[in-house]
């Protein structure tokens, strides 16, 4: 029986003992859906760097963990939000980032890549216009179809600042997907991932947002593979994905209630309407569960699905609770729980951005969902982090 202490909610000291759970057996089988991890990267804590304004990577670590997903079956979101993607990671890391992954996965049969494409690079005093918008989106889809990477249009915190109504979306996302080479996920990033993304699409209301974007996908249907929505809100999505064109599909971007829309509710005349895809973070922290359960599900056993990731979600909502845009800080604290990486530290010193006591709770809840790959080590790494925070 392993116990340690643990700071719980209120700050107070509780000895906890560890449950030991693991997840059920499944026998591997091709997926029916896609399934698309946005993975974390690794910080190099040895770089002799500002971390506050500069970043470093440990490629080696970073690139094993791809590996890691793929072996898993999932597809990797490469140079997204939860690689810290303007918000610790610049866009000369990112390219490399790209560059790099592309590469390792030649060597991996079926192993799939989709590249974050932004306009990270400007720096926001100096837009003005949709065209210097425009001409950074271009920049970044030129780099990433250079390198033979399927894109993901990410959301563009310069296109905020500068767009004045929902036509202007229009005009740049036209300008984007009559250019692209090869179907592109677009990504509509919640503000409360990002608040700057506020109002995207040009409007505070998510309603008549969604209207605009669906007018967007179906004006060039033929160039857009799906759309990622992390909003957090199921019936949103549900909603939204009853309406896209044939054959373009709803990537999952909700942590909080991806069970559900993943395994879909069979309503509606178009398979694209019936289930989300997924592109989730949260697939990051919980691959080995998230494998097994879409194993299960092509197999057609969805109860087994269920039961896999149903002890998932509270350890999810709680790596992605508010402020959610510091929900980066759970997923790598995970990673090195269960030994992917030697260290929790993070690129712009994220790893500060959750207090001791939110990963307490983070790995009492990774514990009891069977998370916790070698729990003694797990263990003992937690120990480690609460000796660093005065607890013994």
């Amino acid at each position: 029986m392993t116990t340690l202490p643990l700071i719980d909610l209120h700050g107070q000291l509780q000895t906890y003992v560890l449950c030991g759970r693991t997840l059920p057996t499944v026998s591997a089988h091709a997926f029916n859906r896609v399934a698309f991890s946005a993975a974390h990267v690794v910080a190099d804590p040895r770089a002799a760097i500002d971390p506050w304004l500069q970043c470093a990577i440990d490629w080696d670590a970073t690139l094993q963990y791809r590996h890691h997903l793929w072996s898993l079956g999932l597809g990797v979101a490469e140079a997204m939000d939860t690689a810290q993607r303007g918000m610790g990671l610049d866009w000369p890391t990112s390219r490399e980032l790209i560059q790099r992954s592309l590469q390792a996965a030649r060597s991996v049969p079926g192993a799939r890549v989709a590249s974050g494409c932004g306009t990270d690079h400007l720096a926001l005093a100096d837009v003005r216009t949709l065209d210097d918008v425009i001409r950074a989106y271009d920049e970044q889809m030129e780099a990433i179809e250079s390198l033979g990477g399927q894109l993901i249009i990410m959301a563009s915190r310069a296109l905020v600042k500068v767009a004045r109504s929902p036509a202007d979306y229009e005009k740049v996302y036209d300008h984007i997907l009559s250019q692209v080479r090869a179907p592109v996920i677009l990504h509509w990033l919640g503000d409360m991932f990002d608040p700057s993304l506020q109002g995207y699409w040009g409007h505070a209301d998510l309603t008549r947002a969604t209207d605009t974007a669906l007018g967007i996908i179906r004006a060039h249907a033929k160039k857009v593979d799906g759309i990622k929505i992390s909003l957090l809100d199921q019936q949103r999505e549900i909603d939204m994905r009853r309406q896209l064109p044939p054959g373009v599909r709803m990537y999952t971007g909700d942590d909080f209630n991806y069970a559900e829309l993943i395994a879909g509710d069979g309503q509606g005349t178009q398979d694209n309407h019936r289930h989300s895809d997924a592109l989730l973070g949260i697939f990051d922290a919980i691959a080995p569960a998230a494998s097994a359960a879409l194993s299960a599900l092509a197999q057609g056993q969805t109860a087994l699905f269920h039961e896999i990731l149903a002890p998932t979600v509270p350890l999810s909502r709680h790596i992605f609770q508010a402020p959610t845009r510091f929900y980066k800080t759970g997923v790598v604290f995970m990673a090195w729980l269960n030994g992917h990486q030697a260290h929790p530290v993070m690129v712009g010193g994220q790893q500060s951005a959750r207090s001791l006591a939110h990963l307490c709770e983070l790995f009492r809840l990774a514990d009891q969902a069977g998370l916790l790959s070698e729990p003694e080590r797990s263990a003992a790494r937690m120990r480690q982090w609460l000796a660093v925070h005065g607890v013994s």
